[in-house]
């Protein structure tokens, strides 16, 4: 069966979802606190009161989650454009860094028992029982946590899915420490109390460490970008991918990339170009919700060098005066620039009415050129002479202005 995807589940889902598995969770470990605790005291075994506090500990990181579940399935708002799912990646930090917490003090109360177990008493069956109940309980709770987490798309679940698994298996440790010292062998609660401490430390350093990689903006797998590249590089109309970059917010992906198309299409069509290449990233690849892209113009290598040219303003102000000589400088209907590789090519649209034959359309342009011929900054003027009826026709086409103009 399909797993549902993070889109398909609505927020109130996910929030729901979260919240009943974490009551449950969070009655369950004050249940198993107690008698942890209280048993591990009763029947003598340090191992099984260090499981009861690594069950505290529960307590403290299902409370953490139902505040974060609650904040990071919010909308975006103003102070918080990108939505608050890293509210859950905190979560999961601070969850991972209690357990290192514990596993640090618990570990230094152990080793000191170690060497001191000629003054321990030996456990007794009452704190056998009490870890065999955990190992049953905890392992039933870690399969329904990681069946929610995978379902609602969590980070922050898996991670306290994860946390009971620990729980489960420590009690396997407390069951095999408490069973060696009721045979004899009282180092060995010691010995079970220090390896539940290894064992909560590599969990809790296992769970920090990739939400401190995202609160840095850590990028994706280099197979998750490879796969982007390639849905990016089979759009038609991409002619190169410059820049790709990735980051991370609680499951969602923010993805951004600068792409080359030809210098010489419309906006319009640029435009497609980069909204095919979200759409195909965002349908095509879960948890990919936001991508940008930014348009780059192939063969434009002297891109930083256009920053230098004038705006639209200033240039046809710079022409109007270049061409204040030629009554049909006025006529001009619409000049379109082209900012290419440190230049600008300019085409200029005029009303085919102005000219009565093709060679007075010829020594219009050549003169509308010749103004201009020495400006640095201009590289190209192309001249189109535009019909109420018809296209714009350069002068080049001979032909076509021959046969709008009847001759």
């Amino acid at each position: 069966m399909q797993k549902p995807s993070s889109s398909q589940i609505s927020q109130k889902e996910r929030y729901l979802g979260i919240r009943n598995v974490t009551i449950l969770a969070v009655t369950i470990n004050i249940l198993l606190t107690l008698i942890k605790i209280i048993f591990g005291i009763v029947g003598h075994s340090q191992a099984l009161i260090a499981d009861g506090l690594h069950s505290f500990s529960d307590l403290i990181a299902g409370g953490m989650t139902l505040v974060a579940a609650k904040y990071s399935t919010q909308p975006p708002d103003i102070e918080h454009p990108y939505g608050h799912a890293r509210f859950e990646t905190l979560v999961t930090i601070a969850v991972g860094g209690l357990l290192l917490l514990m596993a640090m003090g618990l570990f230094i109360e152990a080793q000191s028992r170690l060497f001191e177990s000629t003054h321990v008493l030996r456990p007794t069956s009452i704190s056998l029982a009490a870890a065999v109940l955990s190992i049953l309980v905890k392992e039933a709770l870690f399969h329904y946590t990681i069946y929610i987490a995978d379902r609602v798309q969590s980070p922050m679940l898996r991670a306290n899915a994860w946390h009971h698994r620990s729980d489960a298996i420590s009690s396997i440790i407390v069951f095999i420490g408490v069973a060696g010292s009721m045979l004899g062998y009282l180092w060995l609660d010691a010995v079970a109390t220090i390896g539940i401490c290894l064992m909560i430390g590599y969990i809790g350093l296992a769970l920090s460490l990739p939400g401190i990689n995202e609160l840095v903006d850590t990028g994706l797998k280099k197979h998750q970008l490879i796969e982007i590249k390639d849905i990016i590089q089979s759009v038609e109309g991409v002619r190169a991918l410059d820049q790709l970059r990735s980051r991370k917010m609680g499951v969602k992906v923010l993805v951004d990339t600068h792409i080359r198309v030809d210098a010489h299409i419309s906006i319009s069509e640029a435009h497609k170009i980069s909204e095919t290449v979200r759409t195909q990233l965002i349908t095509q690849i879960e948890n990919i919700v936001d991508v940008l892209v930014h348009l780059d113009l192939e063969n434009n290598q002297k891109a930083q060098s256009i920053l230098n040219l004038p705006f639209r303003n200033e240039i046809t102000a710079h022409l109007q005066q270049r061409w204040q000589s030629l009554k049909a400088a006025n006529a001009i209907e619409q000049i379109t620039l082209h900012y290419l590789s440190g230049k600008l090519t300019i085409d200029v649209d005029l009303p085919l009415s102005i000219v009565q034959d093709i060679k007075e359309a010829q020594l219009l342009s050549q003169r509308l050129t010749e103004l201009v011929a020495d400006d640095p900054i201009i590289d190209t003027i192309n001249i189109y002479y535009r019909s109420t009826t018809h296209k714009p026709i350069s002068i080049l086409k001979i032909t076509e202005l021959h046969k709008l103009m009847g001759l």
